[in-house]
């Protein structure tokens, strides 16, 4: 009776232990790790309050799946399945790294009886629950939209989750795989920096898939039986869920039995893997994730390096004043060698990079072959980085060591601010803009094409002063928890607005031969900009703890 008594208890804790884990951290998600700032009435109690924003931009952008009413199934199922892999895949890779290898978690949660792969999927349960809610958010409209498919019906709504959820565990478990693979096969080392290569890419691919799957529904409409038939369909893991949707909902063909076969397959191993194959290199990860990091010598090196040429003129005359030259020392420092701002910052201005050289490319331009609008877009967008990196480097893991800045004899936070804005052009605006230069007169043959990036140019000083108005865009000063998601989106929606109505105006100068007076124009408007702007942020103090 003992003996079996042991068994019977042993297999009724790891339950309980399960819940409790992750209770905690979907606390963690919901709330943060910090308790500055933090009221116990306004913090959110579930996933949807957390998100509320971020859903309704997901709800009102999956609209667009409307104008699918009346084509098959496989057609607006491929659209929502490779649109959605888009979504979750960026969400999965920026958070995964953080929630996964949290640095803090090994002195608390070591040292207690809980086991590898329990602690592994309480933590992914968390990101799939929150994946399912911005799935279930995009696809929403598009659900409803097939039952008015051409071979669709009121099934497809059931089928259809069902496959968005096989999606989100896919997607989870293919992040979770290439982590602990890379954990196991390259060490701690090199797995920081992996992470970050891995999110860029994975946020470049999210804007080149909307640039690409939009073209391809004009093929797909015009030629099904054709596209769903070839062999290089069933490579794509959209497919796979789509041909889920088209078998079971709308009858489809052997071939959507074939790719439903494969996503379902693909995705059971994918999950075995992650918890429970290497389940064990998470557990040796997270035993590494807590070992001293080595200082080595190549870093000294690099760090001297950036120090004396801040010290000798050019940026010597640009960094004058004292307090900018630490402040873009520090920034500098940590855009090379912090984990945590790279996971954050490069994966942020990725797709930034992806939309100038699709435009670049000849036929992306208005009237033809002639891509004079895609250049003057490209180097107009080029110009958002200094404002969207700016408003990324507030956030910190470390914000609380940033109450120095306060007490330091400063008087405000302009030198500071003005210091992270010189590190950000110097590091990565002007070296992509000298790149993207290149490329245009590769391109073009012509020398006399640079002007067309002038308007870029010209307005990139400006907008690297706006996040810092009202004291704001002083580095690392800010806790995670305090990052908007859907506040910093308007903000880019707004900033990208501004853009394109910048391109408009100078493409149609350069049209009817008005692009000298319109340069003219804007370095007035933009000196007058920048002196204002510049004084705002002078005039700033310092807010209150």
């Amino acid at each position: 009776m003992s003996n079996e008594s042991v068994p019977s208890s042993a297999t009724a804790t790891p339950a309980p232990t399960a819940k409790v884990l992750r209770k905690l951290f979907l606390t963690l998600f919901l709330r943060g790790r910090s308790s500055r700032g933090l009221k116990k009435d306004t913090a959110p109690k579930s996933v949807g309050r957390k998100l509320a924003f971020t859903l309704l931009f997901y709800i009102l952008f999956g609209g667009l799946a409307v104008m699918f009413i009346g084509k098959p199934v496989f057609v607006l199922s491929f659209y929502l399945h490779g649109m959605t892999l888009g979504f979750l895949g960026l969400f999965v890779a920026s958070s995964t790294g953080e929630i996964l290898f949290n640095k803090d978690e090994p002195d608390i949660l070591l040292h207690r009886p809980v086991d590898a792969a329990e602690l592994l999927w309480a933590k992914v349960s968390v990101l799939i629950l929150v994946s399912l809610w911005l799935a279930g958010g995009f696809n929403l409209a598009g659900t409803i939209t097939g039952i008015y498919a051409s071979n669709g019906g009121w099934m497809y709504p059931a089928v259809h989750l069902a496959s968005t959820a096989l999606e989100a565990m896919f997607c989870t478990s293919l992040v979770v795989v290439v982590f602990q693979l890379c954990l196991r096969w390259l060490g701690r080392e090199k797995l920081d920096g992996l992470m970050t290569t891995a999110q860029v890419i994975m946020a470049v691919m999210v804007v080149m898939a909307g640039q690409i799957v939009p073209r391809m529904m004009g093929t797909m409409m015009m030629d099904l039986d054709k596209l769903t038939s070839a062999w290089w369909m069933m490579l794509l893991p959209p497919a796979w869920f789509a041909g889920f949707d088209d078998a079971l909902a709308a009858h489809g063909g052997v071939h959507s039995w074939i790719m439903a076969a494969i996503g379902l397959v693909v995705t059971g191993f994918l999950t075995w893997l992650a918890f429970g194959r290497l389940a064990g290199d998470y557990e040796a990860g997270l035993q590494l994730m807590n070992q001293s990091r080595t200082f080595t010598a190549k870093s000294r090196s690099r760090r001297k390096f950036v120090d004396r040429l801040a010290h000798v003129p050019p940026l010597s005359w640009w960094l004058r004043d004292s307090v900018a030259r630490a402040s873009f020392l520090l920034v500098i420092a940590y855009l090379l060698r912090d984990r945590d701002v790279k996971l954050r910052v490069y994966p942020g201005i990725a797709p930034m990079l992806v939309l100038p050289v699709i435009f670049l490319l000849p036929g992306h331009g208005i009237g033809g072959n002639d891509n004079t609008f895609g250049i003057i877009f490209g180097a107009c967008y080029l110009s958002l980085i200094p404002a969207i990196t700016l408003g990324l480097l507030q956030y910190s893991d470390q914000w609380q060591a940033s109450d120095l800045f306060r007490i330091a004899p400063i008087v405000g936070p302009a030198q500071i601010s003005h210091g992270a804005r010189r590190a950000v052009i110097f590091l990565l605006t002007a070296p992509l803009v000298l790149v993207f230069a290149v490329a245009v007169v590769l391109i073009t043959g012509h020398v006399s094409s640079l002007l067309l990036i002038l308007p870029g140019v010209i307005a990139a000083p400006v907008y690297s002063l706006v996040p810092g108005l009202a004291g704001k865009a002083v580095p690392l000063s800010q806790p995670m928890e305090s990052a908007k998601g859907a506040g910093r989106g308007l903000y880019f929606l707004l900033l990208t607005m501004i853009c394109f109505a910048l391109t408009g105006a100078a493409w149609f100068c350069w049209r009817y031969h008005w692009y000298g007076w319109f340069l003219a124009g804007e370095v007035t408007l933009a000196l007058c900009a920048y002196v204002i702007l510049r004084a705002a942020t002078f005039s700033a103090r310092w807010e209150p703890l």
